[in-house]
Formats: C-alpha cells, structure tokens, sequence
C-alpha cells in the first residue's frame, strides 16, 4: 500500500446503511405525531442500550410498556425495523468490496445491538464480509468509549497509526483520533472514496 495504512474500519449506520428512524417515523405516523413521540420519548437512549447489550425486543418492549400511550408506535422500533434501517450506501459498499479484492482488511466498528446486527446481516449481504464485525452489542461497551478502541487494536494486533476509520459522529472520529487512529468524518460516499484514493489503497478506477 502507499500508506502505512494496514487496515480500514467503517462504521455502519450512515456509512453503509442509513441510519433515520425519524424518516420512517414520519412516513409511517406522519411528521407532527413523530415529533410528539420523539419529544415524549427518548428513543435513542432505548436504542443505545440495545446497542450497549440489552435484549432486543426486551429493551424495546418494556419501553412500550412504561409509555403506554405510544406503545404501538415503539413496538415498531422492533417489529419493523428493517424499515427503519436503510437505504444501502451503494458505493460505500463498493469501496468496501473494493478494498477487499485488493487484500486490504476490511472490519466493522458500530454500536449495533447484537439481535438487530443478526437481524440486519440476514437481509444486508455485505455485512458478512468484514474480516471482524465488531459489534457493540456483543462487546457490552459503545463507541466514543476509548475501551471499544482499545479492544479493537487488541483483536487485530493493529497499531493506533496503522487504522483508517470511517464513522458520520464527530464525538466517534474523536475518540479514535486521540488514540493515534486515521479517521474520516464520513459525510458522502464521494469525499470517502477521495480519501482512499489519496490514501493510496484504492486508484481512482477502483474507487468510482
């Protein structure tokens, strides 16, 4: 490689899949009740402790049950959430598959709870080709956690300078910056595809 780069990680939500449960919210329930249900209800505080390792259906489920008024409309962060999930970044999952043919590593950091990693990686094939996954849910620890770094440098036996990391969260890049991490603020799949072009880990005709 042209770099010292010896390994690239994405995250996953706003990377590869879209990540805006407001989206369907706002299909499904239309945008003035969404927003009274997100005012009321703390989702993504629900959603952070499945990704912390609490029971899928379970964290979501008894959060209905404390907030009876919107319990169907929470039940559905559960029960539809493939719909919640997506659409797929076509050209992150490119890159991806890109990097890989050229022997580079490839693996996964997301705070993702482990039932609806395995959910998602039944219906979106190409979250089975990491070399690891690592998955918050199943590490009990989430991202900006300097630990969920650490573990990851310690599966792989990668040094700090030697990681490109893809992540949407400013306060995510941060954590891995501070530890020595190469990262990219990922905003579009175009500005991420010119950062490993000028990474010199893919040409400009692998990377289109």
């Amino acid at each position: 490689m042209g770099s010292d780069i010896r390994a690239v990680v994405f995250d996953i939500g706003n990377v590869l899949i879209g990540w805006q449960p407001e989206d369907y919210y706002d299909r499904v329930i239309g945008e003035d009740r969404r927003r009274a249900l997100f005012s009321s209800v703390d989702l993504h505080a629900m959603n952070l402790a499945v990704d912390a390792g609490g029971d899928f259906r379970g964290t979501i489920y008894g959060t209905a049950e404390k907030h009876p008024d919107w319990g169907d409309e929470i039940r559905r962060w559960h029960d539809d959430w493939l719909e919640l999930a997506g659409p797929v970044i076509d050209r992150s999952v490119r890159l991806m598959r890109a990097l890989r043919a050229k022997g580079v590593p490839v693996h996964a950091l997301t705070n993702f709870g482990v039932g609806s990693f395995d959910l998602a990686a039944g219906h979106f094939d190409f979250l089975n080709e990491f070399d690891i996954a690592f998955v918050s849910g199943r590490m009990q620890m989430v991202k900006p956690d300097p630990a969920i770094y650490a573990a990851v440098e310690d599966e792989t036996g990668l040094l700090p300078d030697t990681i490109l990391f893809a992540d949407d969260r400013p306060d995510n890049i941060k954590a891995a910056t501070a530890r020595g991490w190469h990262a990219h603020l990922f905003e579009t799949p175009e500005g991420w595809a010119d950062r490993l072009v000028a990474e010199g880990l893919l040409t400009e005709a692998e990377a289109a």
